[in-house]
Formats: C-alpha cells, structure tokens, sequence
C-alpha cells in the first residue's frame, strides 16, 4: 500500500460543488421584516471546490483534480471555467441535466459576521461516483466532503454501512490515501452516516462540533470555552471507530492532532484583529486544505497545523470563501504579523 500511494501524486477532491452568493446584510431580519443588502458577492462553495481552489491559489507544486456533478447551467459553468483558470482538473467533474447546480445564498450580518445559509442541494444530491475510476486517476489522496450533505452517498450500503464509506474503501484500495470532511449539522445522523465512513479513512479532518456530535462528546463548556479534555477524547473516539492515521480537528483557537501512536500536537491559531476579519465562511475548508498540503508532502504535523490555520487566517480577510486566499509564502507570513493566540491547552 505504501510504495504504490508513494508513486501517485495530487489530490483528487470529491462531492459538493456549490456556488455561494454572499450577501452581507446590515441586520439578521425577523419574519415578515426588511433588513438591507449592503454588498454581494459571488463564490465557491462546498469541500471539494473550496479545497481545491485554496491548494492551486497557495501554489500547491501538485495536480489536482474535481470529481462530482453540476448542473447544465450558467453556475455549472461558472464552476467548469473557474476550475479550468486555476487549472484543475474537471474529467470527473459531470454535467447533468437532471438537476440545477447547488447553490447557497449566504447572508452575512455586518456586526459579528455572523452567517445563515439557505442550500439548494441540486446536482449534488445525485452524485454516486458512477465513472469514478480510482484505478485511473494518479492522485495521492482523496478527499470526501461533505459527509451529511451527500443524498446518494449518504443513502445506506449493506456491505460498508453508506456508499460514501464504500467509495472511501474504493480509493483505498487502488492504492490512494482518503481524507473525510463533514457538514455541521444539528441532528442524530452524525454515527448512522459518519461513522461507517471512518473505517476507510486516513485523515479525518474535523471542526470540533462535527468531532463532537461523531464521537459523543461535548467540546465546548455552556461558556463557550473549549474544554481540552473532550478535545482529546474525542480525537481517541475517533481513532478508535477506524480512523487509519491522524485525526485533525479545528476551532477558531487553533487546531489539534492525534495520529495513531498516540502523538498530539497543538496548533493556536492567528490572533487576528476584528476589523481584518470580513468573513468567516470557508475557513474551515481553508484550514483543511493547509493540512491536506502538509500532509500530501510529508511534512511534520506542527507545520501543517500552521499552514491550516494560516490558511484560515487568509479566507477570513475576504467575505468570499477561497478569493482571500494568497501563495503559500504570503500565507505563512501571517505569523509573523499577527502573534499566535495562547496554546489552547494551556
């Protein structure tokens, strides 16, 4: 397995593609109320999109590739010809004429930045990976995302638990490494749909709810503190449902890791001023391509942690999910102008 996931190289991104049309709004309206749209924006949106966007605009020295489907429109399009700018790979990337591209219109208050989405799940609902040749593809890794917001690969497998689980032991066995995303969601399915997946997974890269809700523990204290503890039990719940190597989760102190020999690693992230931040929708997707850059190239895990959550740090500076994105170098360099936060676990 390992001399034939070192000959491949490039990631292979895989599941929702979505257009996100960002309205920043001066209040969160009640029913039946006006509230006024400051400014508007359009971008991507969803795992594979915003990963694969985030590597090529950090200048990531390898191939990356699209898998999923989009609808036979102007956004399906959109998506065709953004990727094809950044040079991506869209092969496996379908058109269907049986459903819209998915989309989500993302209001974002001005005080507090704080976000609603409303998701149209369109072409992303049917796609099952029907084509979908590991065996062809030379990428590295495979990254799923988003588990919860998948219909057809959520949908139940008799011999893996879910067809996203099926996929994953797919790639694994044609040789790839796979990497799992997951949507926040408020609901009971996170061990019927997630869980099955993690026995087919090498990184599972988490925000700390989805780590939560998956292993049963709750990260965050009623003060809204992060409670370190459950972080780490956590991680090991993880690992032990099937995780293969490491388990990454992040929050907006920071990032951990625990690889499978039991080696943690702390990450604080950027102690960014409130006027830089102009919204937070697609760090967390930034965060995780910076790992998956690290993690592609091998490099210890305290510097892929940085990478992610410099990374995240970039997105923040723009109201869009990837557009803030800057070369890897420039990225970085956030460090050194902003001073980390303290250690979460201090």
């Amino acid at each position: 397995m390992k001399s034939r996931a070192s000959s491949r190289k490039g990631l292979l991104a895989g599941g929702n593609w979505i257009v996100d049309q960002v309205k920043l709004v001066d209040v969160y309206p009640q029913r039946e109320t006006l509230a006024n749209i400051r400014s508007e924006y359009k971008g991507t949106g969803g795992s594979p999109y915003n990963v694969v966007m985030d590597l090529a605009k950090l200048g990531a020295p390898f191939p990356l590739y699209g898998a999923g489907l989009v609808g036979k429109d102007a956004f399906g399009q959109y998506i065709l010809d953004d990727c094809k700018r950044h040079k991506v790979d869209t092969r496996q990337l379908r058109v269907t004429p049986s459903a819209p591209t998915s989309y989500t219109d993302v209001m974002t208050e001005e005080q507090g930045r704080r976000r609603t989405f409303f998701h149209c799940r369109g072409a992303n609902a049917l796609w099952d990976g029907a084509g979908l040749d590991f065996t062809k593809i030379k990428a590295r890794i495979f990254h799923l995302g988003y588990l919860l917001l998948l219909d057809a690969l959520d949908a139940p497998d008799k011999n893996h638990g879910t067809r996203g689980a099926a996929m994953l032991a797919k790639a694994q066995k044609a040789g790839m490494k796979t990497s799992v995303d997951v949507v926040s969601e408020d609901s009971d399915r996170f061990n019927r749909v997630v869980a099955p997946a993690l026995k087919h997974v090498d990184y599972c890269i988490l925000n700390e709810i989805e780590a939560g809700k998956t292993a049963g523990f709750k990260i965050r204290r009623q003060d809204g503190s992060l409670d370190t503890v459950a972080l780490r039990h956590a991680a090991g719940a993880l690992l032990q449902m099937g995780v293969r190597e490491v388990v990454i989760i992040h929050f907006p102190e920071g990032g951990f890791a625990r690889t499978r020999d039991g080696e943690d690693t702390w990450q604080p992230s950027l102690n960014l001023p409130p006027k830089y931040i102009a919204g937070t929708a697609g760090a967390g997707d930034a965060f995780c391509a910076g790992a998956l850059y690290g993690l592609h190239e091998g490099w210890e895990l305290q510097k892929s942690l940085l990478t992610g959550v410099c990374a995240a740090a970039a997105s923040l500076a723009d109201p869009t999910c990837t557009a803030g994105m800057k070369p890897l170098a420039t990225v970085l360099a956030l460090a050194k102008k902003y001073k980390l936060r303290a250690t979460p676990e201090s």
